[in-house]
């Protein structure tokens, strides 16, 4: 089955800002290295936390394989590359796994507990943690049963998470715009909406069989 110009289209464009995104994580990781504390994600934690070996180890984890699952985690949504090299991709496909499930999204559970905007923000990011991991996990555990559209669907959902990284920066900035919230309102909303909204999506494309069409230009 031939993919849509409208799925076409719009997958090439999602590519771009994703792989544009990327780029502009790692301008923004660098500056991390070595550890200052006063750069920006940390400038926001007080003393306190900052002295905290778990919280640096849970922060240097995140940001890094964070980085790397958005990059693999992207080029396994491109036919033409697994149809050429269908190796690699199954080798990327395991790197993303394997980084989500040990790396990330262990290290985003711990961090979540040291997260500003209290309970509401603690908890939303922990479910995030928590949600990416089980996806990713049958995800994985769907392809080792060769049953191919459980896996594209659970690869869908688990990127859509993976993407939350995008979701939130863009919310943070439209959220105080469009509605006046305040710095905490904000963080509290998006801790949930960043997430939340993907995996909405997410369902929604994979409810009108965006996943299975995009699985079946694999197969061609």
């Amino acid at each position: 089955m031939k993919l849509s110009p409208a799925m076409k289209g719009t997958g090439l464009l999602a590519g771009i800002l994703i792989f544009l995104f990327a780029l502009l994580m790692l301008t923004h990781i660098t500056p991390y290295f070595p550890y200052r504390p006063g750069v920006f994600f940390l400038s926001t934690k007080p003393e306190d936390t900052l002295a905290r070996t778990d919280f640096l180890v849970y922060f240097f984890v995140h940001i890094t394989s964070g980085w790397v699952v958005f990059m693999t985690g992207l080029f396994q949504f491109i036919p033409s590359l697994f149809r050429r090299f269908p190796v690699w991709h199954r080798r990327a496909g395991y790197v993303y796994t394997f980084v989500i499930l040990v790396l990330a999204a262990p290290s985003g559970l711990g961090l979540a507990w040291y997260a500003n905007g209290g309970f509401v923000a603690k908890t939303g990011f922990a479910f995030l943690a928590i949600v990416w991991w089980l996806v990713t996990f049958q995800a994985l555990r769907a392809i080792r049963r060769h049953q191919l559209n459980e896996h594209a669907e659970m690869m869908w959902r688990s990127y859509a998470l993976t993407l939350a990284a995008l979701s939130l920066r863009v919310e943070t900035i439209l959220l105080p715009y469009y509605f006046s919230a305040k710095p905490v309102e904000t963080y509290q909303t998006v801790a949930w909406l960043c997430w939340t909204g993907n995996l909405f999506i997410a369902e929604c494309l994979i409810r009108a069989g965006w996943a299975r069409k995009l699985l079946s230009a694999f197969r061609r």
